[in-house]
């Protein structure tokens, strides 16, 4: 009983982190499936912009009604239920391949993929503070590099046919058995409490903006990015590749960031990673040449991908254990704003010279302007405490 406590206490972060892998593989390939499958199930393409609205839709609802059944279940349970909901919502799509019945299962599996995120951001930020920032990085690093892994199965695996769905719903089942079956250590849920708005106002403005700021970048890198390369004249071939570089720039940061934040420190790193963005945005405005453009995606990655581990980081910094469930979900929630704002704002720039570049430009340059304020104002503020 001791040694399964001992493993237990060992796997505790293992775990989730192992599901989440899987899960992300499995999100991914489904993400970049779906809108290539509509005509084979005889729903229109113009159908795909509204998926991936109601998707977010969810993940707005989910970031809010997730706490309680946290609380109430626990992490390792709430976790197993919401991939079990995620996976009802898959089966769904070629069984009743009615437009109206998938935009229903978007919708709800938006909330459940909003319940898996709350609540491994939640367990991994819980326990000691001086290695949450490591963690959070394993948490990025996972999510994005399976994602990125699952688009390789539009290639290996095709876009026809049942075995599409095969392969997502094994791994979605693999992910449940890691859950289920492997002894894991998870934070006490049952004292969990809610922020009260009171307690919200006071959290990090600065951590709320970086969420909201990750969102309306990477919302409309995923939607949009695509739009601009084509633009821009890039072949389909280099387009793929080019997409893939934005992701491995997210992951390559991910391992950095937690080393950075203890020199740095969280807000005027936010800045940093701003800047570089801005400069990377630079580069692709001033040359046209492929390998510019390539070396630019990577760093305009790097610095997006940066922003969302860094704000939640600081916004959950000297929160009580019991309120970082809470603190996740106000951070998600703010995220989801972002990622729902971002391509409709980003669309009006899609018109002009610079396109997704333009938005991109303005909205990190803005957010670094910002971050570099708030940095020397809180300077200005703990030296005057002193």
């Amino acid at each position: 009983m001791e040694n399964t406590h001992d493993f237990a206490v060992k796997a505790g972060f293992k775990v989730p982190v192992i599901a989440l892998s899987l899960y992300a593989v499995a999100s991914g390939y489904l993400m970049s499936l779906i809108p290539l499958m509509l005509n084979e199930y005889g729903i229109d393409a113009s159908q795909a912009s509204w998926l991936a609205s109601v998707f977010y839709a969810g993940l707005l609802v989910g970031a809010v009604a997730i706490e309680p059944a946290v609380k109430y279940v626990g992490h390792r349970i709430a976790f197993v239920a919401c991939l079990a909901v995620f996976v009802l919502t898959i089966i769904a799509l070629p069984l009743l391949p009615v437009a109206s019945v998938w935009l229903v299962a978007r919708f709800i599996a938006g909330i459940a993929v909003a319940g898996v995120f709350v609540i491994v951001e939640s367990w991994l930020l819980t326990g000691d503070e001086t290695s949450r920032a490591k963690r959070l990085g394993l948490y990025m690093g996972s999510l994005y590099g399976g994602s990125a892994l699952g688009q390789l199965g539009i290639g290996l695996i095709g876009v026809q046919g049942i075995m599409p769905f095969i392969v997502i719903l094994t791994m979605l089942s693999a992910a449940i058995m890691v859950l289920l079956f492997i002894p894991t250590q998870q934070p006490q849920s049952a004292h969990s409490t809610p922020l009260t708005w009171k307690q919200m106002s006071k959290l990090s403005h600065a951590a709320i903006i970086g969420c909201i700021v990750s969102g309306l970048t990477l919302g409309s890198i995923y939607g949009l990015m695509p739009v601009e390369l084509s633009h821009r004249n890039v072949s389909q071939g280099h387009l793929s590749a080019l997409m893939a570089l934005v992701i491995l720039g997210g992951m390559a940061v991910q391992p950095i960031v937690p080393k950075l934040i203890h020199k740095v420190g969280r807000t005027p790193l936010m800045g940093m990673f701003c800047l570089v963005g801005v400069f990377a945005i630079g580069l692709v405005i001033l040359s046209s040449d492929l390998s510019v453009l390539a070396v630019s995606l990577f760093l305009i990655g790097f610095s997006c991908f940066a922003l969302y581990p860094i704000a939640i980081n600081l916004g959950c910094d000297k929160l009580d254990e019991n309120n970082i469930v809470s603190a996740t979900q106000v951070m998600l929630f703010c995220y989801s704003i972002g990622s729902v704002a971002g391509p409709v704002i980003a669309d009006w720039f899609m018109n002009g010279t610079q396109g997704l570049m333009a938005y991109l430009l303005a909205t990190m340059m803005a957010t670094a302007i910002y971050m570099i304020i708030a940095s020397i104002t809180t300077k200005k503020h703990m030296v005057a405490g002193e």
